[in-house]
């Protein structure tokens, strides 16, 4: 079966496309919804619209991967293959603010879940500002990170993965969105 990721969903047509009707957006980190409103997404999720569209990935890993809002604007959806060292893992990951059952305001960090076909669950944290990515493995400040610089027009993220030990530098390439 051949990969093949979509163009997916920009964070407007995310937030404000959703079954027919417009989502308000909250001002800050603490909801602002009225009571009986469905609710919106924090506004720090935007750090990563950058991200949105279709990638290649070359360097010490290769593959594609493909970011898209997932409908509502509160979590953003990677789909991808990564060939490192002879071995490719296929995967899915959910990045969003991890909120459980009966939980009110928001976490202070963007968090993710990545799956992959070789039975891994592996929890990561992003942090996103306008010229770097850092996405931690587990909890912000591990010492296993990718660190990532944009380019002036955001269509090539170059960056590494470090741990202590190890660690690949890739370049992503936008293709499409």
């Amino acid at each position: 079966m051949s990969f093949r990721p979509g163009a997916g969903l920009s964070w407007r047509q995310a937030t404000t496309e959703t079954e027919g009707r417009e989502m308000p957006m909250h001002e800050g980190p603490e909801s602002t919804d009225r009571p009986g409103a469905p609710p919106s997404p924090d506004p720090r999720l935007r750090t990563l619209d950058p991200l949105v569209g279709r990638w290649t990935i070359t360097g010490d890993a290769g593959g594609e991967t493909t970011y898209e809002w997932m409908e509502g604007g509160f979590f953003l959806l990677q789909r991808g293959r990564l060939t490192r060292e002879g071995t490719t893992h296929t995967f899915l990951e959910v990045i969003g603010f991890e909120r459980g059952f009966g939980a009110t305001g928001t976490p202070a960090d963007i968090t993710s879940r990545g799956y992959t076909t070789t039975g891994d669950t592996l929890d990561y944290t992003y942090e996103a500002d306008g010229g770097t990515v850092t996405i931690w493995g587990g909890a912000k400040g591990s010492p296993a990170a990718f660190r990532g610089t944009w380019n002036e027009d955001r269509t090539e993220l170059r960056g590494a993965w470090e741990w202590p030990g190890g660690g690949y530098a890739t370049r992503m390439t936008r293709v499409e969105g």
